[in-house]
């Protein structure tokens, strides 16, 4: 049915033409939403939240711009209500009993980070001529964290242009501002995200040999509690973050020395490959003696050519989004 005829049967109050209408759309505004807002949980509020508003608001959808176009405005200023939110989630303590963690590095500013099930990402939009990045980059964590570390005006003016591809004037129409504000905003936008340096070296190609040797390695050295073995996988300035609990630890004589700790406390795990922001996971398993592995977490995996630069570990009630169980039976 054509679009006109969908738009006018919604506007009398047809819900399934209105989904038939957005349906195509979901994919790629979910996407949107969790690379504005980093959390998977907030960027599906924020997606119904846009649908509820564009159902609301069909009647004055004059059609200047097309309905894509509509729908990521609207859902970008949910997000941006949401960015400017008072209540984003807050940071949690350690909370690994019997383990006593060494001193962090640092603590992390992101502790809302949740990871984003590659499954979800199928079929999501190509980018316009405009845009700078590639898709795989701008969806890793390494790109989110840094998006989020923007204020909220400069997060959505960067999404939209240097990931999307749309046209300054789009942006301006989008965010109610002119050409000249958006590109200042995009000029700071760039500086800071340059500044973070997101990637490093490229990471081998997903399922290729290279990437499956060196997850196979990492599956190896952990469920076994190789120290060794996982340090000679690791860069020299590795980073293991672990949001919501805001520790984070550079650099690989720390981090083996906080993994060394957990294999050191009887912790044994069995890990079940999964995939998240476009990288390497795993759902990981405490044993327990004679009975099922119960879920501890997420691990995602950043690879920087031949070798991890980064391992964040996620909370468990991460799981299901990716299909994986609560327990696994006893091996």
């Amino acid at each position: 049915m054509a679009a006109a005829d969908l738009i006018a049967r919604a506007r009398a109050g047809d819900g399934e033409a209105f989904g038939e209408l957005t349906e195509q759309y979901l994919r790629e505004l979910r996407v949107h939403c969790y690379r504005m807002l980093g959390s998977f949980e907030d960027a599906e509020d924020a997606l119904q939240n846009t649908l509820l508003t564009a159902w609301q608001g069909l009647g004055g959808f004059e059609g200047r711009a097309s309905l894509r176009t509509w729908l990521y405005r609207i859902a970008t200023n949910r997000c941006l209500d949401a960015r400017r939110a008072a209540s984003r989630r807050p940071a949690k303590a350690w909370d690994v009993p019997g383990v006593e963690p060494p001193e962090p590095t640092r603590l992390g500013e992101i502790v809302w980070l949740q990871p984003f099930p590659d499954a979800v990402l199928e079929g999501s939009v190509e980018a316009g001529p405009e845009a700078r990045y590639e898709q795989t980059e701008a969806i890793s964590l390494a790109f989110i964290t840094a998006l989020q570390a923007l204020p909220p005006r400069q997060v959505a003016v960067l999404v939209l242009r240097d990931v999307l591809g749309f046209h300054a004037r789009e942006v301006a129409d989008m965010l109610d501002s002119t050409v000249e504000s958006v590109n200042s905003a995009l000029k700071r936008a760039r500086a800071s995200m340059r500044h973070r340096a997101t990637t490093a070296d490229r990471p081998p190609p997903a399922g290729s040999p290279g990437e499956d040797a060196l997850v196979a390695s990492f599956v190896r050295a952990w469920e076994s509690a190789d120290v060794d073995a996982l340090v000679a996988l690791l860069t020299d300035d590795v980073l293991m973050s672990m949001p919501p609990i805001p520790f984070e630890y550079q650099g690989r004589d720390v981090v083996a020395r906080f993994s060394g700790l957990l294999f050191d406390a009887g912790r044994r795990f069995d890990l079940v490959p999964t995939r998240a922001n476009g990288q390497p996971a795993f759902g990981a398993y405490l044993r327990t003696p004679n009975g099922p592995s119960h879920a501890a977490g997420l691990y995602v995996l950043t690879l920087t050519h031949n070798r991890i630069s980064a391992l964040t570990r996620f909370e468990n009630t991460t799981l299901p989004w990716f299909g994986l169980p609560r327990t696994l039976p006893n091996r």
